[in-house]
């Protein structure tokens, strides 16, 4: 989703937190809670400062989705919010996770109210109207869970009388929980969206390049069967990199690694026209970066060097350290592009079958991950060949590798 969306959620549920800490402070505050550690003020401020930590501690779990694991690794932290004498969260079918007593004799109970909660949408304050007299659960705030289908469940707290304090905390703490329900499903939306955009650029991996590696390779068989036997090792490597089903994220070593391999190939069928310059600094070679997000670039070097000509393509490749970013450029004398054609390809106006989607792709992926001061930066005109660079940097949250060990490629 769009950074605006994120922020705008980010404020929401800032907003929220704070309104939260309000009423959990003065619910703290009336109920006589004593502070803990150091003096941080008043009794109210010390409850603010009790909510927001313990908010950011129920978080983590919610960003999974309303889930029976994520909802029992929150509940704890979410009654200690509110103080109450037990909470639950459900979902639109049953009790997800229930912390405190009366869980026997009040689940049943709960879910009949939730019903009733799912098709009004608003919350609701009822008493429990249970008979047994050792249950401190007498009243019930129902405060519904939200998300972009509608209402998902409800939060549900429990108190020994009614309390217009209560429900204003419950209807805002559930409000919150919302926010971090959103954001979950934000986040699994990021994730298909860049499973999706890995799958068209898979697709775009030629079956003529195929063809072509396959056939350069049988030329070598009878004349330099070694060289056939490496070649071919070569292009297993190479498709299974760039196929395999594990991680958004990989390492400059291992990207260069399959661009060494993807280069050995196209080396195989066009001779003496190739020719590539490889300048890495080692220590960059460990920095985690989006998924075939080098490969195409290389790839649509190689297509215009010598594909669309007729003469030698000379293709440098060079990343090097700059404080806390990686600088990457992969530069070729090919046949270039008018700048105007570029930026109507970029904006997606692709006109034409050579317009392809893998710098389309690599600038939208390297935007979403890092924002648009990262995306790629082109420097082409007709017959001056191109050149992209790009920034990664060095360290960002949600950003790391999860293949298998890192391969140094062979220079």
């Amino acid at each position: 989703m769009t950074g605006a969306v994120l922020s705008a959620l980010a404020v929401a549920g800032a907003a929220l937190l704070l309104g939260l800490g309000w009423a959990g402070g003065r619910w703290h505050a009336r109920r006589g809670e004593r502070a803990t550690g150091l003096a941080l003020g008043t009794p109210v401020e010390r409850a603010t400062f009790h909510t927001l930590h313990t908010a950011s501690l129920a978080a983590p779990p919610l960003r999974a989705g309303l889930t029976e694991d994520a909802a029992r690794k929150a509940a704890k932290r979410l009654r200690s919010l509110l103080g109450t004498e037990a909470l639950c969260l459900t979902d639109r079918q049953s009790v997800l996770a229930w912390d405190g007593p009366g869980a026997d004799h009040h689940e049943r109970r709960a879910m009949a109210r939730v019903a009733v909660m799912l098709d009004s949408g608003r919350s609701m304050s009822v008493r429990t109207e249970c008979t047994r007299p050792d249950c401190p659960l007498k009243w019930a705030v129902f405060a519904p869970l939200t998300g972009e289908d509608g209402v998902l469940g409800a939060l549900v707290a429990y108190g020994s009388r009614e309390s217009a304090v209560l429900v204003r905390a419950a209807t805002e703490l559930a409000r919150w929980v919302s926010v971090q329900l959103e954001l979950s499903e934000l986040d699994r939306s990021r994730t298909r969206l860049m499973e999706a955009e890995i799958k068209a650029l898979r697709a775009q991996i030629s079956p003529h390049f195929i063809f072509n590696s396959l056939a350069a390779i049988a030329s070598f068989v009878r004349t330099d069967p070694e060289r056939a036997r490496d070649l071919l090792l070569e292009f297993a490597d190479f498709t299974r990199y760039s196929f395999r089903r594990h991680g958004e994220f990989t390492t400059l070593a291992e990207e260069l690694r399959s661009i060494e391999q993807y280069l050995a190939l196209a080396g195989a069928r066009f001779g003496d026209r190739l020719k590539v310059t490889l300048q890495v600094a080692p220590e960059v070679l460990p920095v985690a970066l989006p998924f075939l997000c080098l490969q195409p670039l290389v790839e649509n070097a190689v297509k215009h060097g010598l594909e669309d000509s007729t003469g030698e393509c000379l293709i440098t490749i060079a990343a090097r350290d700059s404080g806390a970013e990686a600088v990457i450029t992969i530069e070729d004398n090919g046949v270039g592009m008018d700048p105007a054609v570029l930026r109507r390809i970029l904006a997606g106006e692709r006109g034409g079958p050579s317009a392809g989607i893998g710098l389309t792709n690599v600038d939208e992926r390297i935007r979403q991950v890092y924002g648009n001061a990262y995306g790629p930066v082109i420097e082409t005109e007709v017959g001056a060949g191109m050149k992209i660079s790009l920034r990664i940097p060095k360290y960002r949250a949600g950003v790391h590798s999860s293949g298998p060990g890192q391969q140094q490629p062979r220079y």
